[in-house]
């Protein structure tokens, strides 16, 4: 019997900007970026960002990673031409925050993709990041805190 098991270590996100979707992530999410990976302080070039990032939580946990690549095709979602292929679902406590945060999403650089915030249900707004990965944030009765 197996009594042990991988750990999920990060989500992985493709980006042809990657500096740009992790400062996004980052704003989004509260997060920092690993030691090393923050933006240079001066004009030196900025080679982590041309590469591979990773965003940490408040406790220091890696959560998320950037990774720069030379095209990526933005999810047609809904239209199923291309595909999602990843998408996070992100939780609030209640619809005031539900509108709080789709509004500092969309401050960030999201762009709306569905409305669903009257939904009695589940209410829930679905967003495409900047490099057109879709995500969802929703009012969870389970939301953390």
């Amino acid at each position: 019997m197996i009594e042990s098991f991988p750990s999920l270590r990060a989500v992985v996100v493709d980006a042809p900007d990657a500096r740009l979707l992790g400062e996004f992530y980052r704003q989004l999410l509260g997060y920092r970026y690993r030691d090393g990976d923050e933006p240079p302080a001066d004009d030196r070039p900025d080679e982590r960002g041309q590469d591979w990032l990773v965003l940490c939580d408040r406790g220091g946990v890696a959560r998320v990673a950037i990774q720069q690549v030379t095209e990526l095709a933005p999810s047609t979602w809904p239209d199923s031409s291309v595909p999602q292929q990843l998408h996070l679902d992100l939780t609030v406590a209640d619809i005031t925050q539900l509108t709080e945060q789709r509004g500092r999403a969309l401050s960030l650089g999201a762009a709306l993709v569905d409305d669903r915030s009257t939904d009695p249900e589940e209410p829930l707004v679905v967003f495409a990041d900047p490099a057109g990965h879709p995500f969802c944030i929703f009012v969870s009765p389970d939301h953390p805190g």
